[in-house]
């Protein structure tokens, strides 16, 4: 074929053509990419982009978050990266709650700002939402941070009270059958605790968000009783944890709730499987109830006893079934002694699944009054608190008692950390090297060299 002047000239028009419309791709596609953002995450952990917990917690603040960082230096306490740190790890909030805002200020340049503010630590984070601020000093996670905006978001500031002085699982408590884990867990969404000396008060405070009564183990003094009638009477909200039908001097309360505990307790012999005994019933059926929507988590219950109760026109309650347990097993008639092999009776046995847990709600005055009853203290005790979603449970019941109904949520779980641990050789230090140059270097001059390569050998040709 032979190539003339005129031809020639058309294959460069044709060609220079060619690399116009390229060009105008490649803006077009950078446009595109500017004004529209996709993002996958790829990570084990799923690390660079928010859990459902914390999605779930920024669709309901409706109000602009304000995020500002005080810190002098791009090096402040996390290396020479600190403020892009910062900004890759709010762009994750960010995607997700678009009035986000985030502002660095630099205490030396600005001492009044920071003095105003409040900040003690260089790199210190100050957040605002509706009028209130929290502070937070890195480094921090997802769960930190999901956690102090829920702090924010809270809307109930009532006092959770706890019943003490008869030998209850303490909430401050650190002994394996106490709930100390859980109520350092209820601190960080912004719960505070009070522990009213019912010995001594006219009766249980009513500015309180809840009374917790979580396993006596002496009776309560008829006194204290007859005022926590009082308080239920009076509207108030009530969390109890029984481990047994011994009602422990609180009948009358148990009584006004229409309330019945079993006895025995549930056999759930497909424990079997996960290598505990069948007096731990394993949880995955939940009642529809505002506590247990959507949640999908499996719980376990040590030693449960069924509870069940009666709603009337007299009392006014509204029952609702939480948590069902032991499909496949049964509620024993009595209770067994722990070295006892689990066997069915057939004619006083009854055949699973078992109800250990109510919601109790009713109308009173101008607001509504909550219970919840859980015939099982031991899911939140320091022991079993971090086996499945036992804590996201017990947080649920709480968040829902104290009327933050838009607070229930699963919660946000720490990410696991995938370390690469290099030798501390010669030769270790060496692979690493060559390793980490090797993407940032020499692999992509590679590529590079090897493009022009074949690109010389065609024109050759």
């Amino acid at each position: 074929m032979n190539i003339n002047r005129k031809l020639r000239f058309q294959l460069l028009v044709q060609n220079w053509f060619f690399v116009v419309l390229f060009l105008m791709l490649i803006v077009l596609l950078g446009y595109l990419a500017s004004q529209y953002r996709v993002a996958k995450d790829i990570t084990q952990a799923n690390r660079n982009i928010l859990t459902q917990g914390s999605v779930n917690v920024l669709k309901q603040m409706k109000s602009p978050v304000h995020i500002t960082v005080y810190a002098t230096k791009d090096d402040t306490s996390s290396g020479d990266n600190f403020r892009k740190g910062i900004i890759d790890f709010v762009a994750r909030y960010q995607r997700e709650k678009k009035d986000m805002t985030l502002s660095f200020i630099n205490p030396s340049e600005e001492p009044k700002l920071a003095q105003d503010a409040g900040v003690k630590t260089d790199g210190e984070v100050v957040i605002e939402y509706n009028k209130r601020v929290e502070h937070i000093v890195p480094p921090f996670a997802e769960q930190e941070m999901t956690n102090l905006l829920v702090r924010l978001s809270r809307t109930n500031q009532q006092a959770v009270m706890y019943l003490d002085g008869h030998g209850e699982r303490n909430l401050l408590g650190v002994r394996n059958h106490d709930l100390g884990e859980f109520g350092k867990q209820l601190e960080k969404k912004g719960f505070k605790f009070a522990n009213p000396d019912l010995t001594v008060a006219q009766g249980v405070p009513s500015n309180g968000a809840m009374l917790v009564i979580a396993s006596p183990q002496v009776d309560v003094s008829e006194i204290e009783a007859k005022k926590i009638k009082a308080y239920l009477e009076a509207g108030g909200n009530l969390f109890w944890l029984l481990d047994d039908d011994n009602l422990r001097g609180l009948k009358d309360v148990a009584d006004y709730l229409g309330l019945e505990v079993s006895p025995g307790v549930a056999m759930d012999m497909a424990s079997a499987q996960y290598g505990a005994d069948a007096r731990v019933a394993f949880a995955s059926l939940y009642g529809e109830h505002p506590i247990t929507t959507n949640f999908m988590l499996r719980t376990l219950f040590p030693e449960s006893h069924q509870v069940s109760a009666q709603g009337t026109d007299a009392n006014g309650w509204k029952v609702s079934n939480l948590i069902e347990v032991a499909p496949n097993g049964w509620l024993t008639s009595k209770k067994l002694a722990k070295d006892a092999k689990p066997v069915f009776d057939e004619k006083n046995d009854k055949r699973g699944p078992i109800n250990i847990g109510v919601a109790l709600e009713r109308v009173y005055g101008k607001k509504g009054q909550r219970v919840v009853v859980m015939g099982n203290a031991n899911f939140l005790s320091n022991t079993f608190i971090t086996n499945g979603g036992n804590l996201d449970l017990g947080i649920n019941m709480v968040n829902w008692l104290a009327g933050d109904d838009n607070l229930i949520t699963i919660q946000p779980m720490p990410l696991k950390d995938i370390n690469v641990t290099i030798p501390d050789t010669d030769a270790g230090r060496l692979v690493a090297w060559t390793v980490f140059h090797a993407f940032q270097f020499f692999i992509p001059i590679g590529m590079m060299l090897a493009g022009f390569w074949f690109w010389w050998k065609r024109r050759k040709a």
